[in-house]
């Protein structure tokens, strides 16, 4: 997605949410900043920084050549659709796979002995697990916003093999590839990296939140919040707009 086109959809966020483009701004200037002083992955570099083969059963000796991608959300389907990739795609039928996690979506995946290869973060899921996987070698593509400049402060530092992202104009050491939530826009940085497949699970798009996406939740799973589930409705369009505006092939296991 071009900038111009996202700063569409950011206005309108901005405006539906309340959110404050200063203080997204202020973040992403901050993170720049970190990456700056410790380094960080570009683009076109990310699959040369998967975790090894011997730490993620669906690796390949030609990750560069792979253009097929599972996403994991942190939908109420989540465990059931991992089950499932694990028997269909990672079964060693011949097919390689990148699998990218939507932030809190890396616990689940760490419980069923998978290391995800890319995570989309801003820093809100179980972070013992996210800076786990990212120890394990999964690479980190850091989200700045308006609202986890703390987090940043706290924990870029101790991570590894970091890209970085903003939602307000990209800056020298952060990208924007569009997307708003981590689910949405990890299918976003998919297509940047030349998906052209992409199979999607536990992403729902309901009005259903999990443990996974929010770790203080007292149940498993529980009805969102009002701002949550505005959240998901437009995670949901905008992975709509992206099956309608580029040429890939995207399948949703969540609703099978």
């Amino acid at each position: 997605m071009k900038f111009t086109d996202w700063e569409k959809w950011y206005d309108k966020i901005l405006e539906d949410f309340g959110f404050s483009k200063d203080d997204d701004e202020k973040t992403a200037n901050v993170l720049n900043e970190i990456l700056e002083k410790k380094g960080f992955i570009k683009l076109e570099n990310v699959m040369d920084n998967l975790p090894n083969e011997d730490l993620a059963i669906h690796s390949s000796s030609h990750k560069t050549d792979i253009n097929n991608f599972i996403v994991f959300g942190a939908g109420p389907s989540l465990k059931k659709d991992i089950t499932f990739v694990k028997k269909r795609f990672l079964s060693g039928d011949g097919k390689d796979y990148i699998l990218i996690v939507a932030d809190g979506a890396t616990s689940a995946l760490l419980e069923e002995d998978l290391v995800p290869d890319i995570i989309v973060t801003d820093l809100d899921g179980n972070i013992d697990d996210l800076l786990l996987a990212n120890d394990l070698g999964s690479v980190f593509v850091l989200h700045g916003h308006g609202h986890n400049l703390d987090n940043i402060l706290k924990y870029t530092d101790k991570i590894k093999k970091v890209l970085g992202t903003t939602q307000s104009k990209p800056l020298s050491n952060l990208y924007n590839f569009g997307g708003f939530t981590d689910g949405d826009r990890a299918v976003f940085l998919a297509v940047a990296l030349g998906g052209k497949k992409i199979v999607l699970g536990g992403m729902d798009f309901g009005i259903m939140t999990t443990k996974y996406s929010r770790p203080d939740l007292a149940d498993e799973v529980a009805i969102a919040d009002e701002i949550k589930q505005k959240k998901l409705k437009y995670a949901e369009e905008l992975v709509d707009w992206l099956d309608d505006n580029e040429d890939i092939e995207i399948i949703n296991l969540s609703k099978r």
